[in-house]
């Protein structure tokens, strides 16, 4: 009777560590806040962007509470896998090498990665362009991996930040010649600014599919199969429902953002 109650108690363990959602009916989202227009801080110090969004409106069509955990961009997957947090929704891009650490749910959007750089610099997104020029990037992201697989080994000064906004400010300095970032961010979080004046996309988004990754999505700890299941119902009644189309609009403009 004993080893039966045992087995019954350790199984309930091991459900209930790999079952977020069924255990809590609520999810805690992991996330950097200040990676504008998909997540940032007001001025009274709320969230908001596209992610939060879309967050919580996957977290009502799953019929769970949500609620958001902070941590730095590189940091988000250590944290998950120490369960800080149950789900990360920062614009993270589903490639190979982060499958390895964690499961995905399905991709809910795709945004293209361009160059930023002085409006008039004549530089373009490729080795030969860049060579000997200073390229800041978010350290922990696919424009890092990108950059450094396709620029450095070319001569290309490939420079990694924790914060994106720090890019921006050595930007503005002079003291980095460009930056590769996802478009929207890009456009939001700085040209539209006017520290971003003189400044513009230059050339065309950045293509391989193996680093850039096949859109973004909701990463999980790979034990946790039934929060899994649950979240791609929610992404799906979601997408049906049109909000991301609906989302893209309200943040992005015409970019569209749909996952092709």
């Amino acid at each position: 009777m004993k080893k039966t109650l045992k087995k019954l108690i350790a199984a309930g363990c091991l459900l209930a560590a790999g079952s977020t959602l069924a255990a809590e009916n609520s999810l805690r989202f992991g996330l950097e806040a200040l990676y504008p227009p998909f997540e940032s801080k007001s001025a009274s110090g709320q969230l908001e962007g596209f992610d939060i969004d879309l967050g919580n409106a996957v977290c009502a069509a799953a019929q769970v509470k949500c609620s958001w955990v902070e941590t730095s961009f590189d940091s988000l997957i250590p944290a998950l896998q120490a369960r800080k947090f149950d789900v990360i929704n920062s614009a993270m891009n589903v490639t190979e090498q982060r499958r390895q650490a964690i499961a995905f749910t399905d991709s809910i959007y795709q945004v293209p990665n361009r160059l930023i750089a002085k409006a008039d610099s004549g530089l373009k997104p490729d080795a030969k362009s860049l060579a000997g020029k200073h390229v800041g990037v978010l350290q922990g992201s696919i424009q890092e991996n990108y950059a450094k697989a396709h620029w450095a080994p070319e001569g290309v000064d490939v420079v990694s930040y924790q914060d994106q906004n720090q890019v921006y400010l050595d930007l503005t300095a002079g003291r980095l010649d460009a930056t590769l970032i996802m478009a929207p961010a890009g456009q939001s979080g700085f040209l539209a600014h006017p520290d971003g004046k003189g400044f513009a996309f230059v050339g065309d988004a950045v293509q391989d599919d193996k680093i850039l990754g096949e859109g973004i999505a909701f990463g999980l700890r790979k034990d946790d199969t039934a929060t899994l299941k649950k979240l791609n119902e929610a992404i799906a009644k979601v997408k049906q429902q049109g909000t991301i189309g609906e989302l893209s609009k309200k943040y992005f403009g015409d970019i569209d953002v749909t996952v092709k």
